[in-house]
């Protein structure tokens, strides 16, 4: 006798089973889809984030997927002539075949509503795909779902994808907002020399705190993706530090209608740092913000003025909304999501990678080029960008062919994977300090070469240029700024304040 009860029996005094069903609307779906078989021109005042996939019967997907193949080819889509694709479809025949399309067509409301009905289609599939991912992250937390190399994932991991995939979910449909009039473009353009206008400097991106530098770029714009490379010790992560810091400090905000906080001057923050940790990040700025040279400030050779200067800088630093991320060799991926939690959380108004190439490519094969990871990397990096509208400053490297020229200046061509890091790029920058060059190739002292050497060191100290190679909203040139070595910081030269007051008179380059 079998032991085990069998399967159809129900206990007295337990309710039935009852079977979940994916959330959906039938008749929904079977309006939209007799407005578009009565009316093709209805097709039109779809939006482009309905799509096949987004109806819940598998016939219905596939009897959209034939309505939209034949309005995209200009052809007529009605019942007569879409029951001859689907002869041989199981599905179609059980639904009854022509008669069910025609009655589609005889129930069919209004065109007008076709937005509607749509509407709540895309809803609903976003409520299912929820209730995937959902379910996606409950067996990933159980321990069963593995990675392709075969190693598990941790549960940061985890968190991290689960982000990645709500995120994806939250910004469906809005991403893409297909044709916008020239109108409507040309109102955004009007609002923004608006904007720059009335902001004080006359800029409509973010200031640097840099006068010739934001002279020559109009600031630093959202969507823009600013490559800054240089070879080592050029101070690249100071600058890019500097302006991070300078834009961190001056943050301020107006809280609108809704809630939000709407940046008004400044901004949030976000510093990846690969190469530093974050407290040699920390050290560089509490450096440049009290004045004291951080070689001082590591080996603790710092007198009690000194030290109070630090502690007022720190009390004064520690409020600015700048945000570090020392997470060596992370991917594109991780770092995208990042990227989006801290938009959600606190805004973001500019991102600063250092450095590019220390970045890692994500869902590449193994013999995949270092060239084709960098390429998805800068194509990351400039979608980022514009889909949370702020600024990305990229740091990266550059070859050694600069070393074997006799002008050490930089081009384009001396950029690592050139192709993709000058295409994908909005600006490209260079920095350059020829102290530096002309300080390894001291002369014996006492000779009247070594007089003449010192005369230039004298001309070239303090003095950087920051280079503008690329620039697709205006024109290149080379801008020149202070830079004191011992607190790694940039500024503005002497005549700067000039700059201030007659902000008309052209900089001498």
């Amino acid at each position: 006798m079998s032991l085990v009860p069998a399967l159809d029996l129900v206990l007295p005094g337990l309710p039935e089973p009852t079977i979940n069903v994916a959330p959906h609307n039938m008749e929904a779906e079977q309006a939209l889809l007799g407005i578009l078989l009565y009316d093709n021109a209805a097709y039109e005042r779809l939006t482009d984030s309905l799509q096949a996939r987004c109806f819940y019967e598998p016939f219905h997907q596939r009897l959209f997927q034939a309505i939209e193949t034949h309005v995209r080819k200009g052809q007529l889509a009605e019942p007569i002539l879409l029951a001859d694709e689907f002869k041989a479809d199981a599905a179609f025949e059980e639904l009854g075949g022509l008669r069910y399309l025609a009655d589609l067509v005889d129930r069919a409301p209004p065109a007008a509503n076709a937005g509607d009905y749509a509407r709540v289609i895309f809803d609903l599939s976003l409520r299912r795909e929820l209730i995937r991912i959902g379910g996606d992250i409950a067996t990933a937390a159980q321990g069963t779902a593995e990675v392709k190399d075969g190693e598990k994932k941790t549960a940061r991991d985890q968190i991290e994808s689960a982000e990645q995939q709500l995120y994806s979910l939250a910004e469906s449909g809005t991403a893409s907002s297909g044709f916008v009039s020239f109108g409507d473009a040309l109102r955004g353009a009007v609002e923004m020399t608006a904007e720059a206008y009335s902001r004080e400097g006359g800029m409509s991106g973010v200031s640097t705190d840099l006068i010739d530098l934001d002279q020559k770029i109009g600031g630093l714009h959202p969507s823009d993706l600013i490559v800054l490379a240089g070879r080592p010790s050029m101070g690249k992560t100071a600058l890019a530090t500097n302006i991070a810091f300078n834009i961190a400090k001056k943050y301020a905000y107006e809280i609108q209608p809704d809630g939000t906080k709407k940046t008004v001057q400044g901004g949030v923050v976000a510093f990846y740092s690969l190469e530093m940790s974050a407290e040699q990040l920390a050290l560089r700025m509490l450096a440049d913000a009290s004045g004291v040279s951080g070689d001082k400030l590591r080996k603790g050779e710092i007198d009690a003025s000194e030290f109070g200067r630090v502690r007022d800088a720190a009390m004064e630093l520690q409020e600015a909304p700048l945000f570090i991320d020392a997470t060596g060799g992370i991917s594109i991926a991780k770092l995208t999501a990042r990227a989006r939690r801290l938009k959600r959380q606190h805004g973001l108004d500019l991102v600063v990678v250092d450095y590019l190439q220390l970045v890692t490519g994500s869902d590449l094969s193994s013999n995949a080029s270092r060239v084709q990871e960098v390429s998805q990397i800068t194509m990351g990096l400039k979608a980022l960008a514009k889909e949370l509208a702020c600024p990305v400053i990229a740091l990266s490297q550059l070859s050694r062919q600069v070393e074997q020229r006799d002008d050490k200046r930089p081009q384009l061509s001396d950029l690592r994977e050139s192709g993709s890091i000058e295409q994908d790029a909005d600006m490209v920058w260079f920095v350059y300090r020829e102290a530096y060059y002309v300080g390894r190739a001291e002369p014996r002292e006492g000779t009247p070469e070594h007089l003449t050497w010192q005369e230039e060191m004298d001309r070239l100290h303090g003095l950087a240029e920051v280079i503008i190679a690329k620039q697709r909203h205006g024109p290149i040139g080379t801008v020149r700024l202070s830079f004191n070595s011992d607190t790694t910081r940039f500024g503005n030269l002497a005549r700067d304040h000039y700059f201030a007051q007659a902000r008309n008179i052209p900089s001498d380059e």
